[in-house]
């Protein structure tokens, strides 16, 4: 079942320079495709989802779904497909500031953060502490400073925030006044929707500014595995789709604990819940701006723990990102979970082939990917840094190859190897070398002799200087009155500052 590209459905026009299109690995072979999907379809049809609340059950039994004696909803594989057939193919997230936004799906990678880690990695003492609302403002301030990240879901709860109100109000303000880019929050209840989108309209400085300017997507987790809604974040989905607040529906079940424990029946799963999440939505309005989170974690099953980084992750994001781009859904994945508790060589080379994978497999977002250590139980700012070189170079490598007009030029290289023997000097060579190459800003390209007579200093050195400089940077993006007017109107706790 392959589908074409549809229309943008969202408030706000792409960025003018379309991102690298993914899609050239390809963990599964065209049968294993339609395989699992074909499984998808048939677990909804026979097994369907429990735990939907009645009222929505009924609408979806009125569209064409069944209901058993146990309550569990299923839905015929026609309905599916009809629902896959209108979805939105692309999403547009506008950002605070107009052109940052982003156009999602088709397959056109994006970098961003994400999680709900606990703990800091405090760079001065080299320990972990609790995550405050300080820590989430300095990290979405880097992602807004950061060039090769395009998005900032929030990374950290703070933990000083003592009430779930409290937290949901103050991660959105620290995160919009922080970050001038697309940003994605979480919400503990579906009452919180109203003031947040209320202080959202504030910042705006216009009455529904926020319905013209969704520069927030609402993350929500819609099921729990195995195949059961979430009732909580279904009520939550509804009000945020009142607000017109593009959605990123979750689903994150654990291979050999929530899901099966073969990759190919962790996906099947898997791909059934994402699908479950389309249902709900086709149902409330069909084609509304919604991404869809399909992230089939992996158990290290010596102890039942989460691993992130393990080869067995990194294929099973690929192969999501493949099947949602199969189905032309708009995707996010979850890559660059390593399970390193620090930035050492474990966490580089978990990050680089998580990500790497995921991105050229064309995953449209993904999430949880820079600033994590510990399994997303913890993030660093310096790791942001140091993780956002590591993404320029391989968005670099999901441009590929680009056979233009003038790539090949036969002349140049017959006056080149009968003239001066070399490429530097030519009039293609300087014009290009900023647009066909990627350039490190903390990897270090010295000789041995030249890094040691510079100081010798490791990655982590450069990181933690640049994060410093980065941070002495001020947000300039929410005007001044409208902060002092949104703080008279709500509990802000974040402290006044740059």
């Amino acid at each position: 079942m392959v589908r074409r590209s549809r229309a943008i459905s969202g408030a706000r026009a792409p960025l003018a320079t379309p991102a690298p299109r993914g899609g050239r690995f390809a963990p599964l072979d065209p049968a294993g495709v339609e395989r699992i999907i074909t499984a998808a379809l048939d677990i909804l049809a026979r097994t369907g989802i429990a735990e939907c609340p009645d009222a929505l059950a009924a609408q979806m039994v009125a569209a064409g779904a069944t209901r058993r004696d146990d309550g569990r909803v299923c839905f015929p594989k026609t309905m599916v497909e009809t629902a896959i057939a209108r979805a939105a193919g692309r999403v547009s997230l506008p950002g605070f500031v107009e052109d940052k936004g982003l156009t999602i799906g088709g397959g056109h990678v994006h970098i961003g953060t994400g999680g709900a880690a606990t703990e800091i990695l405090d760079s001065a003492t080299g320990a972990f502490r609790g995550a405050q609302l300080v820590d989430l403002y300095d990290l979405m301030r880097l992602v807004g400073a950061l060039p090769n990240i395009h998005y900032g879901l929030r990374p950290v709860i703070a933990r000083d925030m003592d009430a779930p109100f409290l937290l949901d109000m103050n991660t959105g303000f620290t995160c919009l006044k922080a970050c001038a880019k697309p940003i994605g929050i979480s919400f503990d209840s579906a009452a919180h929707l109203d003031p947040v989108v209320s202080m959202f309209d504030m910042a705006l400085g216009r009455e529904s500014g926020f319905r013209k300017q969704p520069f927030c997507f609402g993350v929500i987790v819609h099921v729990v595995s195995p195949l059961r809604y979430a009732a909580e974040g279904l009520e939550i989905m509804q009000r945020a789709m009142a607000h017109r607040m593009p959605l990123q529906i979750c689903t994150a079940a654990q291979a050999g604990a929530t899901s099966p424990v073969t990759l190919a029946g962790a996906l099947a799963q898997g791909l059934a819940e994402t699908l479950a999440g389309l249902m709900v939505v086709d149902t409330l309005e069909p084609g509304y701006p919604c991404i869809f989170a399909f992230m089939p974690f992996i158990s290290d099953l010596r102890t039942g723990a989460m691993t992130g980084g393990s080869g067995e992750a990194a294929v099973a994001a690929a192969a999501a990102a493949q099947l949602l781009l199969h189905l032309g859904l708009p995707s996010t994945a979850s890559a660059g979970i390593t399970d390193a508790k620090t930035p050492d060589a474990q966490a580089g080379y978990e990050k680089g082939y998580t990500v790497a994978l995921a991105a050229q497999a064309g995953a449209d977002m993904i999430n949880l990917s820079v600033g994590m250590l510990g399994s997303i139980m913890a993030a660093s700012p310096e790791a942001l840094v140091i993780d956002d070189d590591m993404c320029g170079a391989i968005l670099r490598s999901v441009r590929g190859v680009e056979m233009t007009d003038t790539a090949i030029d036969l002349d140049r290289i017959e006056a080149v190897a009968t003239g001066e023997g070399h490429y530097l000097g030519e009039a293609q060579t300087l014009e290009l070398m900023k647009t066909e190459y990627t350039y490190p800003s903390l990897g270090n390209r010295q000789s041995i002799a030249d890094w040691k007579d510079a100081g010798a200093r490791t990655i982590w050195d450069v990181a933690v200087e640049r994060t410093a400089d980065l941070l002495t940077q001020r947000s300039t993006h929410l005007p001044k009155d409208r902060e002092a007017a949104i703080r008279a109107a709500f509990d802000i706790r974040l402290p006044e500052g740059p």
